[in-house]
């Protein structure tokens, strides 16, 4: 018996460690996050109220104390939605040929590497590859649509892991299912696989769009800097709000700086409302199963 409790009292005392250990790592990584949000939070309430979303820059001087973020909101959303609807059809279609249809092939090795190659590519490089393709080479003009096209080569490749790994978990056994009853491969794939893993898919689908909504580099090639609103993305200069924010901080003076705050905390507050929704998404899907 003095045994096994020495046994027992052992164990009990590396899981206590383990959990100590566990506890702290999750305190010290939240600890950086809690204090950027803190100090996003208190700086950017100073200056974020009615006039800032929706109002522009124009005729706003360096050192004027008005102006706002609407042209560089409008900008962001309308970028971000052109990249989600480039992006999302090639990454889905991309992981169902990987999952369903090209398993130890040699096309679907390739694909799979240069996915894997395209995840590490800097923002930057997919900036510059549509300033020298889209611009300089096609003559095409500084746009909104310039800085979708860059922000949805840093999408594609996290779309397509997300919803390769959400297929995986898909049981065979419902596939098998199906195809024993008669039911094509595609619409298994429709009917079955695709609603069986779309909350997964969203909330990587969601990730995706939160990780580019923020990137600065590429915007700084492709879309270049305006003060005045520009409802069409398709033509001319149009702001995003990272531009905004990197361009309002740029400038030495307390009103400037105010504004990049109150930007940074409307690009958080987008992005945790993408997050929400994709979570309320899932959550829906989850219930409607369970019925």
């Amino acid at each position: 018996m003095t045994g096994i409790q020495r046994v027992s009292a052992g164990r009990r005392l590396k899981d206590r460690l383990i959990r100590s250990l566990v506890y702290l790592s999750f305190v010290v990584a939240v600890i950086p996050l809690i204090a950027v949000l803190w100090m996003v939070i208190r700086n950017g309430l100073a200056r974020f109220d009615v006039e800032f979303l929706t109002h522009s820059m124009r005729n706003i001087g360096a050192r004027d104390v008005g102006g706002g973020a609407y042209h560089a909101i409008l900008g962001t959303l309308e970028q971000v939605l052109l990249a989600s609807a480039i992006s999302i059809p090639i990454g889905l279609l991309t992981a169902i040929y990987l999952v369903e249809y090209g398993q130890g092939t040699r096309l679907s090795r390739m694909i799979s590497f240069f996915v894997d190659v395209m995840t590490g590519i800097p923002s930057v490089v997919a900036g510059l590859f549509v300033l020298a393709f889209w611009i300089l080479v096609l003559g095409m003009p500084f746009s909104g649509f310039a800085g979708a096209l860059a922000l949805s080569i840093l999408m594609m490749p996290t779309v397509v892991r997300s919803t390769e790994e959400m297929l995986k978990l898909v049981p065979n056994d419902l596939r098998e299912a199906s195809y024993a009853l008669g039911v094509p491969k595609w619409r298994t794939i429709v009917k079955v696989v695709l609603p069986t893993s779309l909350s997964g898919i969203v909330t990587g689908v969601m990730l995706a769009i939160a990780r580019v909504a923020g990137e600065t580099a590429p915007l700084l090639l492709t879309v270049f800097f305006t003060d005045s609103i520009n409802r069409n993305p398709f033509t001319g200069p149009q702001m995003g709000l990272p531009l905004y924010v990197f361009d309002q901080a740029s400038r030495p003076t307390d009103s400037a700086v105010d504004r990049a705050w109150a930007g940074a905390l409307a690009l958080i507050l987008i992005v945790m409302l993408l997050n929400l929704a994709a979570r309320l998404i899932g959550r829906w899907r989850s219930s409607a199963r369970k019925r």
